[in-house]
């Protein structure tokens, strides 16, 4: 069976698929519809093997991400993984799962954007009049609420998992198919970033500033971090300085109705 090539490609960084079984190119398909690059060129791939499920790797296995010699492991009870990110490829072993294939993906998302200054954060994210907005917080503080709200002039770019990349001296926050609890997928689009919302659910809507110190501190509670690694370390926390330094950081408490969208302009 010929191995056929599709490319995923998810803030702006095409990730090219190579496997010869049919039933997971075709959730591949269906999973990342709109995010899906047939004959896209891509500097980065992973060639996938699939398992069936009599051949889980390690059953109930948690999540591991460590690097001997340069090249990142990745393996959970679904899947298993090597990255090289000098090369710029992988290999993947999973079942047939969107699970698995997520969670693979953004891993490798976050191990690229590590070392170009971006991140993924845990947040929702949206563009109106040309700018993107990021809705973080802790579980519960309102960004699917938020998210279900938008107007019919905001561009939903997630409600779960939002993608941000370093473009030159500011930021863009790019559409992910990681969908939360809408169960829908973001908008394949980008937009620079307007502004850094910490979400609160409250009697009325307001912004208030937030202290330097405590942005970081949220900031890297909810960026994406997979692995326990000195370097990668550093390389987020600098990017997370460097973010706050260029975008304005607010605290957004809101009533959970369309009225709080008219803050955000």
């Amino acid at each position: 069976m010929d191995c056929k090539e599709i490319a995923i490609e998810i803030g702006g960084m095409p990730i090219v698929l190579r496997t010869d079984d049919t039933e997971f190119r075709a959730l591949l398909e269906r999973r990342y519809a709109g995010f899906v690059r047939p004959q896209a060129q891509a500097s980065f791939a992973l060639d996938v093997d699939v398992i069936r499920p009599d051949q889980q790797v390690c059953e109930n296995e948690e999540l591991q991400v460590q690097s001997h010699d340069g090249i990142w492991h990745l393996q959970r009870g679904d899947f298993r993984a090597e990255w090289d990110p000098r090369a710029g490829r992988g290999r993947l072993m999973q079942a047939v799962s969107p699970y698995a294939i997520d969670s693979v993906l953004r891993i490798v998302h976050s191990l690229i954007q590590a070392s170009a200054g971006g991140f993924l954060l845990h947040g929702a994210s949206a563009i109106r009049n040309g700018k993107a907005y990021l809705f973080s917080g802790v579980s519960g503080a309102g960004k699917t609420t938020i998210s279900s709200l938008i107007p019919k002039d905001v561009v939903l770019l997630t409600d779960e998992i939002s993608y941000v990349r370093r473009d030159s001296q500011t930021y863009r926050a790019c559409g992910t198919p990681f969908a939360g609890e809408l169960a829908r997928l973001g908008e394949n689009a980008s937009a620079p970033i307007e502004r850094l919302f910490f979400l609160a659910k409250g009697p009325t809507n307001r912004i208030d500033p937030i202290e330097s110190a405590d942005a970081l501190r949220m900031l890297l509670r909810n960026i994406l971090f997979f692995a326990d690694d000195p370097e990668l370390v550093k390389l987020v926390f600098r990017s997370a300085c460097d973010f706050l330094a260029r975008i304005p950081v607010f605290q957004l408490t809101f009533y959970p109705d369309a009225r709080v969208w008219e803050l955000i302009q």
